[in-house]
Order: structure tokens, then C-alpha cells, then sequence
């Protein structure tokens, strides 16, 4: 589209203007000089802008690597699902279901190379959640109203030791509250400080989610996670036993959907995911795993969004600034050979050679600095509307923009200087012969 520009435009000049302007001796006309001028403007407002979104993409991309996820060392957790269906163990033996899952945990920590392994209905990033509302005892509420919905995970002894969430205060869930059917419960300190100020609070506090349940006592408090990924706010989590009496308006409950969580510096080996195997299927053959995948495979994919915008910001800007670059430099380099007699009877009056690269390069630089001052007025505009892709970054950030524009600067004197200081050479008398 842009080369037929030129060739609509002169294609219907006529004939004696086409020779009064393409005599060998005479410079450029001043308005195609203008417009190649215009087109290295315009590359260089749009490198500026690309690079500008770019550099505040790595900012949220830094920021967001400097977010506590609420687990450790992700890529040393193999994560995978099991689900025991009724045809397998009937709903009558509830225990039995438990004790399946627990002794597969005894196998997969008989598995050389692992330090821990537990389960949990619920892998953090792993987008499998349950939600529901939950009273506090000593909080008064209005008629009709109901409390905020909260994340509801069920989990086995050892789980927050196996991802390497910390435990703030109390105790973790042990067997024997499961078993016995205990009703206690964990919270997240985000939930702890929203209701009662702080962890220490929290301890000895009782919560339940429907009227007929049982009130559960909290006995520990648990570090907050970014459940839906580190670009949005911890949950405000609750965390139950696996097997309890009276919870959710039920009777018994046990949760049959399981996800286990095995620590060990071999994941992601085939040979572990094996051996993996072969240990649930030691216990029951017809268990099949799913979502096979590490806990880093989660958080890694947590950030897919800003990762890959970051790399098509950072492409595109590139090959932007490149364009510019180019088009600075054809444009010095093609005024030089244009003006070679205009240098020749410079440097014959005395003109200096570094007067000469001065010349080209502030004309270099004079369109460098209008494509910035476009760029950034662009910028400004455009980078509000990818406000919702940035973490903990201003739109506006100043270490951005400032490093940003100064690199192009940078850039941009090189792209000047290279031909400019061949007009330099340019000897005055061949310079004066030439036509």
C-alpha cells in the first residue's frame, strides 16, 4: 500500500515537470524529501510507543516474579487428579474412601526421592475451586443478610508442608480430626485479619456455613496463596477435613475428587510419573490419573497472558525501531550523496569535517526528537487502554518512559552519525567536479 503512494502520485505529472525536476545537477525536490522524512517520523513514534509498552509489560513481568505465591519451588511439586467414583467404593463407606487416598500417600512416599507427599481438593493456579459462604459465631448478622463468599478447600494432614505454605498460627489438620469427625477448621490470614485483626485473633473462633451444621473451632491460620494466579489478590480461603459429620446441610460428606501433591527433585522425569503410577495402582488398579502436571506448569500458566504479550510488545517494537533506524539512515545517507557538491564548497571555504557530521546528524536527530515527542503523546493514550494487563505499574511509569526514549536517542545518533561522517570524507575538488 505505501509503494503505490509514490506511483499515484506521479504517475500523471507531466512530462516537462518530470524533466524539469529529474535533472542530474539538482537536489531532491523539497517535497519528497518531506515525505521520506514524514514515513521516518512516523516509524520512529511507533517504535517509541511499542517499546514504551514493552518495557512496562517487563516492569509487570518482574513485578509479578516478585509476588509471594503462597507456595515454594513449584517446579519440585508433581500434581494429579483421582476420583473414586461410587461404583467403586459405595457411599455407604465413607472411611474407606479416605483410607484409599491415605494409602496411596504411604506409596508415593516410599517412592525414592520424595520428601512429602498429601491431597486437597483444591491445587492453587490448578482452576479447580469451591466457593460458598461462611458465618463466623460471634459476628451478629441482620436478617436476610448473608456473608461473603469464600474459597473452600479440603485437605489431608501435610498438605501446606508440601507446597510450602507457611503456617502463621496454631496447628495444622491432623488424622485424628478427620477420623474422629472433629469439627475444626483452618482459615487464611487474609480472612483471619478481615474478621478479627489479626492470626492470633482467629485461634479459638468458630465458623460454619449452613444453620444445621456443626460450629467448627479454627485452630490454625494459614499464609495466604494466589489461587487464580499472582495478577489477582490471595483468596480469603477456608480449610476443612476431607470427612466430616453435619457440614453444608449434609449429614456425612466426604470429598471423592482428590488432587495429590508429591514433593520430589525428580518431577517432571518420566521415570517418576512411572513410579507414580505403579503406586496408585498398587492400591487400585482402577484409578485413572489426570492433569498430570507440575505445580509450576500452573503458575507458569498463571502468567501465559502477560508472558505472551510481553514477547509480541517486545517483537513488534523491535522491528519498529529497526524500520526507524533504516529509514533515519537512508534518509542521511541518500541527503549526503545528494548534496556532495553543497559539502565540496563547504569544506572549500574552510568549513571543518566535524562541522560537516554536525550538519547530518542534528538533521538526523531534529527527526528523531519529533517522532518521540509524537510517540509519547501517543503513548500517553495508548498505554491507559492496556491498563488492565499491567501489575503494580503505573501507566505512566518514568523509568519506563525515560529509558525507553533514551535508547531511541542512543539509537537513533547512531543511525546519523554512520553516514554523516562519510560526508566528511568527501574531497573538495572531486566534490566540485562532480556533476
Amino acid at each position: 500500500m505505501f509503494g503505490a503512494i509514490p506511483i499515484l502520485k506521479y504517475a500523471g505529472v507531466r512530462l516537462n515537470t518530470s524533466l524539469r525536476e529529474g535533472g542530474r545537477t539538482l537536489s531532491q525536490s523539497r517535497e519528497q524529501h518531506r515525505a521520506r522524512s514524514f514515513l521516518v517520523v512516523i516509524q520512529v513514534a511507533l517504535a517509541l510507543v511499542l517499546l514504551i509498552c514493552s518495557g512496562l509489560m517487563i516492569r509487570t513481568f518482574r513485578a509479578l516474579m516478585h509476588v509471594p505465591p503462597g507456595f515454594v519451588a513449584p517446579d519440585t511439586v508433581q500434581t494429579f487428579r483421582i476420583a473414586i467414583p461410587e461404583t467403586e467404593i459405595p457411599d455407604s463407606e465413607r472411611e474407606r474412601v479416605v483410607r484409599t487416598y491415605q494409602e496411596i500417600l504411604d506409596k508415593l512416599a516410599a517412592i525414592p526421592g520424595v520428601s512429602s507427599a498429601s491431597f486437597s481438593t483444591d491445587i492453587p493456579m490448578g482452576g479447580y475451586n469451591s466457593n460458598d459462604m461462611v458465618f463466623a459465631r460471634d459476628r451478629t448478622y441482620s436478617e436476610g443478610e448473608i456473608p461473603p463468599i469464600r474459597r473452600f478447600k479440603n485437605v489431608s494432614p501435610g498438605f501446606l508442608a508440601t507446597l510450602g505454605t507457611p503456617l502463621i498460627a496454631g496447628r495444622d489438620i491432623a488424622w485424628t480430626d478427620t477420623y474422629q469427625r472433629i469439627p475444626v477448621s483452618m482459615v487464611s490470614e487474609k480472612l483471619a485479619r478481615e474478621y478479627w485483626g489479626s492470626s492470633e485473633n482467629a485461634l479459638g473462633k468458630r465458623i460454619r456455613v449452613a444453620g444445621t451444621d456443626d460450629w467448627r473451632e479454627i485452630i490454625g491460620v494459614v499464609g495466604d496463596v494466589h489461587d487464580a494466579g499472582v495478577t489477582e489478590p490471595a483468596s480469603t480461603a477456608v480449610y476443612w477435613p476431607v470427612m466430616m459429620d453435619r457440614f453444608e446441610g449434609q449429614k456425612e460428606t466426604v470429598r471423592r475428587d482428590i488432587a495429590f501433591a508429591v514433593r520430589s527433585p525428580r518431577t517432571g522425569s518420566e521415570s517418576f510419573l512411572n513410579e507414580i503410577r505403579e503406586s496408585v495402582w498398587s492400591v487400585d488398579p482402577n484409578l485413572p490419573l489426570a492433569e498430570v502436571h507440575t505445580l509450576g506448569y500452573f503458575y507458569t500458566k498463571s502468567m501465559a497472558r502477560t508472558s505472551f504479550t510481553l514477547v509480541m510488545l517486545a517483537v513488534a517494537g523491535g522491528m519498529a525501531l529497526l524500520l526507524g533506524i533504516v529509514g533515519i539512515y537512508g534518509v542521511i545517507a541518500y541527503s549526503v550523496s545528494q548534496r556532495t557538491r553543497e559539502i565540496g564548497i563547504r569544506m572549500a571555504l574552510g568549513a571543518q569535517p566535524r562541522t560537516i557530521t554536525a550538519m547530518f546528524v542534528r538533521l538526523g536527530l531534529a527527526m528523531t526528537a519529533i517522532g518521540i515527542a509524537c510517540g509519547l503523546v501517543a503513548a500517553f493514550a495508548v498505554v491507559r487502554l492496556m491498563s488492565s494487563l499491567l501489575f503494580n505499574v503505573s501507566p505512566v511509569d518514568p523509568v519506563t518512559y525515560l529509558a525507553v526514549t533514551t535508547g531511541v536517542i542512543v539509537t537513533a545518533y547512531l543511525a546519523c552519525y554512520l553516514p554523516s561522517r562519510h560526508a566528511a570524507t568527501v574531497d573538495p575538488i572531486d566534490a566540485l567536479r562532480a556533476e
